[in-house]
């Protein structure tokens, strides 16, 4: 089986020439947007019991319900994308992680809080924030888990 993988490979090049080209146009874009999205978190965002409803969907429910599902759809196809990834070429887990961002799905502002909670990546934020001259976020504490 792995020889017919190679043959078909080896007939359509251009495959792997536009996966390593995402590849790199993620890595490069991942670059760009993790600092912005870091940087936009209100400092107390974590330490919240729970998030309010987004604004677009108070003032404009029909295109709030467009948006919300454009971004679901997007968030499911970058889910699939950081799979393959994680045995083809590519950023697989950080494109799975920005997919989860996206997508909507029970207990996921508790994900959130418990990842964000781990002392790296709690550290790494805010190191980001301050280089920014933005406040750090408020420590988040965790319990029942």
């Amino acid at each position: 089986m792995f020889s017919r993988l190679v043959a078909w490979l080896e007939a359509h090049e251009w495959v792997l020439w536009s996966l390593g080209g995402a590849s790199l146009f993620m890595f490069v874009a991942t670059l760009v947007a993790v600092p912005v999205v870091v940087v936009r978190i209100p400092a107390d965002y974590f330490v919240r019991p729970e998030r309010g409803t987004r604004l677009i969907l108070q003032r404009h429910p029909v295109m709030g319900l467009v948006v919300l599902i454009l971004k679901n759809l997007l968030g499911l196809v970058l889910l699939v994308a950081g799979i393959a990834m994680l045995v083809l070429p590519g950023q697989g887990l950080l494109t799975i992680v920005i997919a989860l961002t996206l997508l909507n799905f029970p207990g996921k502002y508790h994900l959130e809080r418990w990842v964000v909670s781990r002392p790296p990546v709690f550290r790494s934020i805010n190191w980001i924030r301050r280089r920014r001259g933005v406040p750090e976020l408020e420590p988040v504490t965790i319990t029942g888990y």
